[in-house]
């Protein structure tokens, strides 16, 4: 019996141990990666960026930010543990060591006659005679009588003074830490034990693994819905302009879910007159166009007027409910933009090669939606060919603005970017009429803004030039630099309620036939991965060419440093297709900002496969910049430039059915170009 207290008394211990072995670990770990998000709160400091309330750390917003789910509870069994350790400190069942001297009310050494005289008077009270109390004999039995007995017969104390118990050596006694109620099992809690048993070790693990299972049939590891990236792999055309790649990505399951109340109906009504402009309806035929846009799916009108009140910036006229609905499309729209664009690059033909103008176009999308860009303002007009959203996304900037500069000859946004500090202040203060404060907003964003730099070698490793058939190698380290000397950074977006990382898609094709040869997502937030990934990629690098420890470390320091200064390595291997000369490109495209991309030109020779053992000494060379040969062969460059440059087409939806054309004299050597400064806007280079 005395065991069974022993044991319930070690019951809050045990629990305490069982929540410290998983809450202490789970709670350092979630405080790890808190601390180490820093490079996250590196947002836009403009003034429209801070009235947005995006970034405003007030309390209530902690609060909110705090109060998730998985803290609250957290917090809940740290407040249990607390409770535990008290109660452990201050719970009144202790375990009681046998100390016959003690027990008797005696100093040590007491003599035979002080013993027999404190057990009669112990008699007194405790005896069963005497005290007809339960406790008071179990008391007696079990430590007056034994002390006496310890202390008076021989045996007794030689057994104590030996092994600390008048009985002898005690043997290991061993019990459960549950209370007494849970291990009376002939008792009334018999089924209450065998209910826990059940519920815990079996329904409680089947209910989570069904949840689990139910929840990973549905969703892709990126939280898609299978059925989105069904619709999306049929949808995806081999080419798609971007209001062509609205009408793939706003027929998502997670949109189609969205529910379409009868309240509704005359707010969206409204909203419709207001980006009307915006959905590419036939102005000739303009009542059809609105009747065959209202007939679709009463999800997909709701959906894409909401993306157009993003575009357009016009969400402040929207319902409350419609308020909720337009948070929630946008929170998705980062994550399905993603998937739709692995499905543009999807290899589907037989070489194994994606798609490079949907690619594109979904790229222009997720900037649209990101800076609240309409995509009519992507349209060329005159040098530029983005049009003025790139003006668009700086703040105070609108329409107006753009045309006023416009007349002082500033007509893209190279021209603008370039400008110096006091030009651009003179320009916006005296032309477009910004205060002090509206000139220093835009200096900021400028700053905030990324260059992109992009140096590539391509070539068969260990031979001197590329064969068809082959497996080449593509090493890209692709430069971020910004004006106020940031790296990782937020981008400026006030118009996006959500905080939105920058990333980068770099991608290898060939615009003539429309193939995606290689592509790689970007990142430069997180440097630690970036520097184990092109440290373990320089390193396997050099080991497969038969490089010394040495020159392996060195390749490695290197790497480590160009990732320090902003850097990151992009890998790939692709197999060279048949024999010729190909005109490829090298694309960078930023899924955040407008008028970050930047385009290189690359010429590619694939030489004819020679026979086993031999190889010839020509070999494939990428080519930037204007050629030093005669003028009749730059002019007919120039004129497959042109054809190759590449410009957002907004409204047309063209197939690729032209033949490749690959021309131009190929030098021999290893393949190896850097581009810098050059942007999507006017990177197309005349090329031998």
């Amino acid at each position: 019996m005395a065991a069974t207290d022993e044991n319930s008394a070690l019951f809050p211990i045990f629990i305490l141990t069982i929540m410290a072995l998983a809450l202490v670990p789970y709670t350092m770990a979630k405080l790890f990666r808190a601390a180490s998000k820093k490079a996250k709160t590196i947002h836009c400091q403009c003034s429209v960026c801070s009235h947005s309330g995006k970034y405003r750390k007030s309390f209530f917003k902690r609060i909110s930010n705090f109060s998730t789910c998985s803290n609250l509870t957290l917090v809940l069994l740290w407040i249990i543990m607390v409770a535990l350790i008290y109660y452990i400190n201050h719970m009144n069942t202790e375990i009681k060591v046998f100390e016959p001297f003690n027990i008797l009310g005696l100093e040590p050494g007491a003599s035979d006659t002080e013993i027999k005289k404190a057990y009669r008077k112990l008699s007194i009270l405790y005896h069963p005679d005497k005290n007809p109390d339960p406790e008071a004999h179990k008391y007696f039995v079990d430590y007056i009588s034994k002390a006496y007995q310890a202390l008076t017969d021989p045996i007794s104390r030689e057994n104590f003074e030996k092994y600390g118990h008048p009985d002898g050596r005690q043997g290991l006694q061993m019990g459960v830490a549950l209370p007494q109620f849970l291990l009376n099992i002939d008792g009334a809690s018999g089924g209450l034990l065998l209910l826990g048993i059940v519920g815990v070790g079996i329904l409680l693990p089947l209910i989570v693994a069904v949840i689990y299972l139910s929840r990973s049939s549905r969703y892709t590891g990126n939280y898609v819905l299978h059925h989105t990236l069904s619709a999306y792999y049929y949808l995806m055309k081999p080419s798609l302009a971007p209001s062509k790649v609205m009408d793939v990505f706003i027929k998502a399951a997670e949109y189609m879910e969205i529910p379409v109340r009868r309240s509704d109906g005359e707010p969206l009504q409204k909203l419709f007159l207001l980006v009307r402009s915006e959905l590419n309806l036939d102005p000739k035929n303009i009542r059809q166009e609105q009747a065959k846009f209202w007939k679709q799916h009463p999800c997909l009108v709701k959906t894409e007027l909401l993306i157009q009140a993003q575009l357009t910036r016009e969400s402040a006229a929207l319902s409350p409910a419609l308020q909720g609905d337009f948070k929630h499309v946008l929170e998705l729209a980062p994550r399905l933009l993603e998937e739709l664009m692995k499905m543009a690059i999807l290899p589907r033909s037989p070489r194994g090669y994606g798609w490079l103008r949907p690619a594109i176009g979904v790229v222009e999308l997720s900037q649209s939606i990101i800076q609240a860009v309409p995509l009519s303002a992507r349209k060329g007009v005159g040098g530029s060919g983005e049009g003025i959203a790139p003006f668009l996304q700086l703040p105070h900037f609108s329409e107006t603005v753009v045309k006023k500069i416009a007349r002082k000859k500033v007509r893209t946004f190279q021209e603008f970017q370039d400008m110096s500090m006091q030009e651009h202040a003179e320009l916006l203060t005296q032309v477009a009429g910004f205060s002090a404060s509206e000139t220093q907003d835009v200096e900021m964003v400028l700053e905030m803004m990324p260059s992109i730099d992009i140096d590539i070698n391509i070539e068969t490793e260990g031979e001197e030039g590329i064969q068809e058939g082959d497996i080449v190698t593509m090493h890209a380290w692709v430069t971020l630099k910004r004006g106020n000397g940031l790296v990782g950074a937020l981008p400026h977006a006030p118009y996006f309620p959500f905080h939105k990382e920058e990333n980068f898609w770099l991608l290898l094709g060939d615009s003539t036939t429309n193939d995606v040869w290689l592509s790689q997502k970007v990142s430069f937030l997180d440097e630690a991965a970036a520097r184990i990934a092109a440290s373990k990629a320089i390193q396997e690098s050099k080991e497969g060419a038969g490089a010394s420890l040495q020159e392996i470390n060195a390749a490695v320091k290197e790497a480590i440093e160009k990732v320090k200064n902003g850097s990151r390595l992009v890998m790939g291997k692709f197999q060279a297709p048949a024999e010729g000369n190909y005109n490829l490109t090298s694309y960078c495209l930023c899924d955040s900002w407008i008028g970050c991309d930047k385009k290189m030109n690359i010429k590619v020779k694939i030489l004819k496969r020679s026979r086993a053992g031999t190889r010839s000494g020509s070999g494939p060379v990428v080519e930037e910049g204007p050629s030093m040969d005669d003028g009749i062969e730059e002019e007919e460059e120039e004129e497959q430039d042109e054809y190759d440059d590449y410009e957002s087409e907004y409204s047309e939806d063209e197939e690729d059915t032209k033949d490749v054309k690959r021309n131009g004299t190929m030098a021999n050597g290893i393949t190896h170009s850097k581009a810098k400064g050059s942007n999507s806007e006017g990177s197309s280079n005349e090329e031998e």
